[in-house]
């Protein structure tokens, strides 16, 4: 049987893509493809400890709040504090403290569009 072999990429709606781009540029240190206003990873700049996640959640969840999408973003960071402070710097709208969890160091923050995205850094003794 064939199967899925990681996750690919995500993809949503913005009222104005190349504005939202250029600030995950300036604040988020993307780098930005000239050719479709995107950003790409090769698995390889990942930490050894990282890996991608699937997860669907209850429809009725608050953990996506204080969006009202139906959808959060997360991504693999090397320093979360640092980024929380970059992202607000940009007018990113902070969601409380990072936290410390057996698998790593987690934040949150609004991005101008409103995305809720969760920030991970992994820790040194990930779970396997």
């Amino acid at each position: 049987m064939a199967k899925i072999l990681g996750l690919g990429g995500i993809f949503f709606k913005s009222k104005d893509p190349k504005k939202l781009a250029h600030w995950y540029k300036q604040y988020m240190a993307f780098e930005i493809d000239s050719s479709f206003t995107g950003s790409t990873f090769k698995v390889k700049q990942a930490p050894e400890n990282a890996y991608s996640v699937w997860s669907p959640f209850d429809a009725d969840t608050k953990y996506f709040e204080p969006s009202k999408k139906d959808f959060m973003i997360n991504f693999i960071v090397d320093d979360v504090k640092k980024l929380l402070e970059q992202a607000e710097l940009g007018g990113a709208k902070v969601h409380g403290m990072e936290q410390e969890e057996p698998f790593g160091t987690f934040g949150w923050f609004s991005d101008p569009d409103g995305n809720k995205i969760e920030l991970w850094q992994p820790s040194d003794s990930n779970l396997d």
